[in-house]
């Protein structure tokens, strides 16, 4: 996928671009984006976010979020809210500010929590501030 214009962190609709962006796309963007699946493995994950958590790709992709790869995630602010998503089968956009504790020291970020019913990957996104 060939991008016009920067795509923002805050950007509307970005789901719907992140499901057809190709991963070299993916790695273009200027804050971490982690794609999950219905059984909450990553399935996308892209060099920002592997910089940025000092986690190789390799060691991320495949591994269950909420348990193995951000356990500091696995709460009823994050985790819980994608459950809700899929069990009511709405879509999920928001930005909740957070702090990431996990394998390194507490680190103040905004998470965007997006899931639609239609995709089949949740993502969440995280700027660091």
């Amino acid at each position: 996928m060939t991008l016009d214009a920067e795509i923002m962190f805050d950007q509307p609709d970005l789901t719907a671009l992140l499901v057809k962006m190709d991963d070299a796309t993916l790695d273009t963007l200027g804050f971490g984006v982690i794609g999950f699946d219905i059984e909450d493995r990553v399935r996308r994950y892209n060099t920002f976010e592997s910089k940025a958590a000092g986690l190789g790709i390799e060691r991320v992709l495949n591994q269950n979020l909420f348990t193995v790869v951000a356990p500091c995630m696995n709460n009823f602010l994050v985790a819980q809210r994608f459950a809700d998503a899929r069990e009511t089968g709405m879509a999920l956009d928001d930005t909740i500010n957070y702090v990431l504790t996990l394998r390194m020291r507490p680190t103040k970020v905004k998470l965007r929590l997006l899931s639609d019913p239609m995709s089949e990957l949740c993502y969440v996104l995280v700027q660091r501030i």
